[in-house]
């Protein structure tokens, strides 16, 4: 497992976090390449099929990452994540997947260096689960 490098998909908003990151690379700050980012109009579009089928086709994580609570661009579409993601996490063990793969987080537009900080995290979160469970049935 020491060769072990988790497949992670990020759904991030396009007003913010993918501000972020885009402000991380031309800063040349290091994050992980193994970070699969889907640009979103808002964290708030983001489906919770599109989660559950990210898990289903072999990711190890998914992140979703958006704007603070009250500077989202569309009003209230990280509420709507927030709470999409919470009643997520209480079904997810019934598929048979960790909750602990699922992360939210804010970052901002200005947040480069916490963009790279909380990639390099979860990767380091990942590599310690292991693969996840569907990988692992995927190679049997």
């Amino acid at each position: 497992m020491e060769n072990f490098e988790p497949t992670i998909i990020a759904f991030v908003c396009n007003w913010c976090t993918y501000t972020a990151a885009d402000l991380a690379g031309t800063s040349r700050l290091f994050y992980p390449k193994n970070i699969r980012l889907i640009r979103v109009m808002c964290t708030g579009m983001v489906d919770p099929q599109y989660i559950i089928k990210a898990f289903l086709e072999g990711a190890d994580s998914v992140l979703i990452s958006g704007c603070h609570p009250g500077d989202c661009h569309y009003i209230n579409g990280n509420y709507k994540a927030r709470r999409r993601i919470k009643l997520l996490k209480e079904i997810l063990p019934q598929f048979g997947f960790d909750p602990q793969r699922l992360r939210l987080t804010w970052i901002g537009a200005s947040d480069g260096i916490q963009f790279a900080e909380i990639m390099r995290d979860l990767t380091l979160q990942m590599k310690a689960l292991g693969p996840s469970q569907t990988k692992l049935k995927m190679v049997i």
